[in-house]
């Protein structure tokens, strides 16, 4: 009979899910989840569980929400379970306490080809960035962030116009068979680890910190291909906002798809350019933005014909 290693599984939000499921189908025991804690989130402030706490629900499976990791009644009660090793995706960063437990180790399943995109935000940050590639990489966890010895790798090409929506998934499939082979090695025996110090970054490493607002903001001054790149890099969520401005006043709004085409014209950028039926164009430093779908502020996505025809405001 074949032996399979016990697992404890860290994470949060639905990316994490879908390689929670998958150790499931493959047969892996999962020991127990560790996730965040409930928080009351929406209009009503009602208390909503984590994707991962609904998905260890499902499946019966010992679950732990600890406030502080270093909790010693948390460390207790996750020593109980006995991990042989422990697999975290999408979660915050563990003390030593922690990660050190297993002896097989602890991984960390990162959303970029480490160490590029080091953080908090890498599918965001290589669509912003306009990168052409990215993909999936397992690592062993370490006293810093992201930084642990690289096990395995998948990358993936990144699709014209895709959105962080779109990669987000396909990359959250591409992480849970790279998480499979990954422990497939280690049970085989035959893993071999990577420092991230010896691989070639051409002297420059790009980090992905979390998302702030200017972030966010969308600056009509920058060239149309980098504006473009910060609206599909930012879809759906947070999504990336401007005021535009009509006959009534300013209109606060996400653009959530866009396309954009270069041009000579000299306009002044944030210029609005409409037919008011099928079609809004924003000029850049040089160039168009086209919005193809945007949602007003505290209202649902559109799509441009609707807003125009439907009830979009009278541009200037």
């Amino acid at each position: 009979m074949r032996s399979f290693p016990r697992i404890v599984f860290f994470g949060t939000p639905e990316f994490a899910v879908f390689s929670l499921r998958r150790l499931k189908e493959c047969g892996f025991p999962v020991a127990g989840v560790v996730t965040a804690p409930d928080k009351p989130s929406g209009r009503g402030l009602k208390v909503q569980y984590s994707p991962v706490k609904q998905a260890a629900l499902s499946s019966g499976i010992p679950l732990l929400q600890p406030l502080n990791l270093k909790d010693p009644q948390f460390l207790e009660e996750l020593a109980r379970w006995k991990p042989d090793i422990q697999l975290i995706i999408a979660f915050r960063m563990l003390p030593r306490q922690v990660w050190s437990l297993p002896p097989l180790g602890t991984i960390n399943l990162h959303a970029s080809l480490l160490p590029q995109y080091r953080g908090a935000a890498p599918i965001n940050w290589v669509l912003m960035n306009g990168e052409k590639v990215t993909g999936v990489t397992t690592f062993f966890l370490d006293d810093h962030i992201d930084t642990g010895k690289i096990i395995d790798f998948t990358k993936v090409t990144i699709g014209p116009g895709e959105t962080a929506g779109e990669l987000h998934d396909r990359l959250m499939i591409a992480g849970a068979d790279l998480v499979v082979k990954t422990l497939e090695e280690i049970i085989s025996g035959s893993v071999r680890v990577t420092s991230q110090d010896t691989i070639s970054s051409n002297g420059k490493l790009k980090p992905a910190p979390k998302l702030t607002r200017e972030d966010c903001r969308i600056d009509w001054n920058r060239n149309v291909e980098q504006i473009h790149n910060q609206i599909r890099g930012l879809s759906p969520h947070p999504g990336a906002f401007t005021d535009l401005q009509y006959s009534g006043g300013l209109l606060l709004c996400k653009i959530l798809k866009s396309d954009y085409e270069e041009s000579e014209v000299d306009y002044k950028p944030g210029h609005l350019l409409t037919d008011g039926k099928t079609y809004l164009k924003v000029t850049g430093r040089n160039g168009f933005i086209r919005i193809i779908e945007l949602q007003p502020a505290g209202r649902k996505p559109l799509k441009i014909q609707d807003f125009l025809n439907g009830s979009g405001p009278i541009f200037l």
